[in-house]
């Protein structure tokens, strides 16, 4: 199975970074991960700059993946929820699955069209780097979970 993270910007803070670099270094142990960090929306308003980002995020999106778009509005799932899933991913064959994480205004209608699920990673207000490596360690946790390991730190 591969994954492909799609986010608007850069993860700028270099501890976080760091933290983020390491998660998907553990997560590559168990699938194929590929990163990919699309730039900033630009325009003279927010509709302007949704619509610039979706289009570069549709753009980046293979046809055949499963898309999980990280939504406020999305579905909570427990770390074994996950497990569930990735376990439900593999035996139907999914071959990628790519996460979505929107720019600071959030996502376009397409994008969120276009998802096959939403997932809400907590009801807290996170940073967007922050939203990256808890997206990553709970895919490295579900794989633990999955293959009966034990959890490193």
């Amino acid at each position: 199975m591969r994954f492909r993270f799609v986010w608007i910007g850069e993860t700028k803070n270099a501890h976080i970074r760091g933290l983020l670099q390491d998660y998907v270094r553990r997560l590559t142990r168990f699938a194929s991960c590929k990163v990919i960090e699309l730039r900033e929306g630009a325009g003279a308003s927010e509709r302007n700059i949704l619509q610039d980002e979706g289009k570069r995020i549709l753009a980046s999106l293979r046809p055949d993946a499963h898309v999980v778009l990280l939504d406020t509005q999305g579905e909570e799932w427990s770390s074994h929820d996950l497990a569930s899933k990735l376990e439900k991913w593999q035996i139907n064959g999914v071959k990628e699955v790519t996460f979505v994480i929107g720019g600071h205004l959030g996502v376009a209608p397409e994008i969120r069209e276009r998802a096959n699920m939403r997932w809400c990673l907590s009801r807290l207000t996170l940073t967007h780097g922050l939203a990256r490596v808890l997206l990553v360690e709970q895919l490295y946790r579900a794989y633990t979970i999955v293959r009966g390991l034990p959890y490193q730190e």
